[in-house]
Parts: structure tokens; sequence; C-alpha cells
């Protein structure tokens, strides 16, 4: 069945992704499907990760939460960017403290194991989470999280580069030594295993488009490692690539990249890659790097998630700042990383009555 969506002009999110400047900003956060939550804790305990991200009862639950609570303009589905890797056969586990351990693809064997095959079955739970959603946003399934036509449904994936990273490496790292030093010395084995990342990319938000995601973002946490001859070959140009082909597939769709840590290239990202939206990490300041950006391509960003931890008047003076700096452009509110776990609900609360009702 494809559910894929018509751009409704209520839904104040996609009408911001569409290039709108909408004052007060719509909201959303990454991570608000978190540990911060008391409801999400209940359902953690219930079973591991990979069983709540591959289960749509549960996955469906942990995306409504934080609609339910705070009335978010943007819900993004509960998942996680090492599904893709992990539905072509590479091991995974996520272990508590420790978090994702893959078996590393450090040679031509390892890359031939990987099988694309398997991808469309393995990721068939997620795409059936993102149907169940779709209609609960769009009205014809109602479960009193908001009202129908206010939410809009983000689906996403990490970016080749990103997922590339924990392939490689087998494991969170700071600096990824391993995965850089491989695009190096082994630029042959590094080059397949981006192309191939970036095709399956482009199939699975493909999938999910049409299982019923109203917009897509391409999470590239680890961008910033790159230097900027890198950044261009395994950044910029696998974001093109799949944003290119998601365009001619599903044009109304829009797209938001989020190349972390980026920097003085993030004005080259937003320009090549095609990107409807450019998400901001904390590092960038808002004001001084909106001229620096093609008019078309609206921002999202970029609240420091500690700020929120913290709460008060320095939550509220850096919110403000923030909201005030997009005025005038296609901004959606958001934080430069996803909200941290320790947060009390309530200072998320009052973020978000503070964007959506200070003067």
């Amino acid at each position: 069945m494809n559910n894929e969506p018509q751009i409704p002009s209520t839904k104040r999110l996609l009408r911001t992704l569409n290039g709108e400047a909408l004052w007060p900003p719509p909201v959303w956060l990454m991570r608000q499907a978190g540990r911060f939550l008391p409801e999400f804790r209940a359902e953690r305990a219930k079973a591991d990760f990979l069983t709540r991200c591959m289960t749509p009862d549960i996955a469906t639950e942990l995306t409504l939460q934080p609609i339910r609570r705070f009335g978010m303009d943007g819900a993004i589905l509960f998942s996680d960017i090492l599904i893709l890797p992990w539905a072509m056969g590479q091991s995974l586990e996520f272990v508590e403290s420790k978090g994702p351990l893959l078996s590393p693809i450090r040679s031509e064997a390892d890359f031939k194991r990987l099988d694309r095959q398997r991808i469309a079955d393995v990721t068939a739970p997620v795409l059936e989470t993102l149907g169940r959603l779709n209609k609960i946003f769009n009205g014809t399934d109602t479960v009193g999280v908001a009202k129908p036509g206010s939410t809009t449904l983000l689906g996403f994936t990490g970016a080749p580069f990103t997922v590339a990273c924990y392939m490689v490496e087998g494991k969170g790292s700071r600096d990824f030594a391993t995965v850089r030093k491989m695009a190096f010395s082994e630029t042959a084995l590094f080059d397949r295993l981006i192309a191939l990342l970036t095709e399956t990319t482009t199939e699975y938000l493909s999938a999910q488009i049409t299982a019923g995601a109203e917009a897509v973002m391409l999470f590239d946490s680890w961008a910033g490692l790159l230097p900027p001859s890198e950044f261009r070959r395994y950044v910029i140009e696998p974001t093109r690539q799949i944003v290119a082909s998601l365009k001619a597939r599903h044009p109304r769709v829009r797209i938001v990249g989020f190349p972390r840590l980026g920097g003085i290239m993030v004005p080259e990202y937003a320009e090549k890659t095609g990107v409807d939206v450019v998400a901001l990490d904390t590092g960038t300041d808002l004001k001084k790097i909106l001229p620096l950006l093609p008019p078309s391509v609206g921002v999202q960003g970029n609240l420091d998630p500690i700020a929120v931890l913290a709460g008060g008047e320095a939550m509220k003076r850096e919110a403000l700042y923030v909201r005030e700096a997009g005025k005038g452009r296609a901004h959606v509110f958001n934080l430069g990383h996803g909200v941290l776990p320790q947060t009390p609900v309530e200072h998320v609360q009052e973020l978000i009555r503070t964007i959506r009702e200070e003067p």
C-alpha cells in the first residue's frame, strides 16, 4: 500500500520544510522519544533495544509518547541508524554503557558477507510502524495524540559515512581512526562500502516514504571528522546522490541533512547536496551562518541540549536567541544534538512553552 503523502497546509513543520518562514517556528527535538521520559523508561524495561525498534506495537508507542506529552510539530520514527547494516547481515548488539557493538568490516571477505537482498524482509516491521503512524497523524485511525493534520511524520537513516564509521570500527569511537585510515589507505574497498550504503540508504528511505514518512532526515553525525577533500567525497557526494534519487521518485517529500560538526563546510554541503533543510549542531552560530547559506535552504536547530538540562533562565535566554536568529527564514526549532537522558521533563515542557508562547 502506498501511503505517500500530499503536503497539507495545516502542518506547520511541513510548511516550513517547504520553505515558509513561520512565527513562532515549528518545534520538535532530536531524541524526543528517550530515557528522560518516565513512560519511555517503563517501555524500555520490557524489551531490549532492537526488539523495541523491530516491534511495531512498541515502536509506534515510543514514537507517540512525546507527541502526547508535548504536542511536538514533528514525530520522528523510533528506530536506529544501524538498522540498515544489521539488515544486511552485520552482527549488531547494543550493550549498556558501551553502545553498539558490530562485527567490523575490515576486508574484502567481510564486505562480501553483506547481503542487500535481506533488507526488505528485515525492515518490513519498520515500514509497518510508519504505516500505522501515518494513519494516526493523518486522521484515519484516532488515538487522541494530536489533532489530525497537525503532526508531521519523519523517517530517517544514517548517512553513508556515519554508518560506515560504525561498520568499520565495530563500535563507537571518539575519532574513528580505523575508518579514516581505511579511507586513505584502502580507498577502493572504502569507496565500495560507501557506494553500497549510498544505494541501500536511498532504497530504504524511499521505502519509508512509500510507507508513510512525510519527510526524511539524514544523520551524518561524524561528518566533521573529515578534512575538506574527504568531506566532499564521503559526505557531500553520497548525500547529493541520495537526495537526487529521492527527489526524482518522491518530488513532494522534503529532506533534512545533518552534517554534524561540519563547520565551515556546511554552506558547501547546503549548496551542493540538494537538501531542503540543513540541521545545525551546537557549535554553529545561527546568525552568522545564515548569510552563508543558499536562501532556498531552510535551517533546523540548534539549541545546546545542556541548556535544556540546566533549565531556568539560561535555557530560556539561549532558546530565545536561537528562535530570534531564525526569524524571517524557514526555520525548524530543534536542538544541536539529542535530548540528554537526565534532562527533567519539566525543562522540556518549559522549552516548548517558551518557543511557542513568549513574545
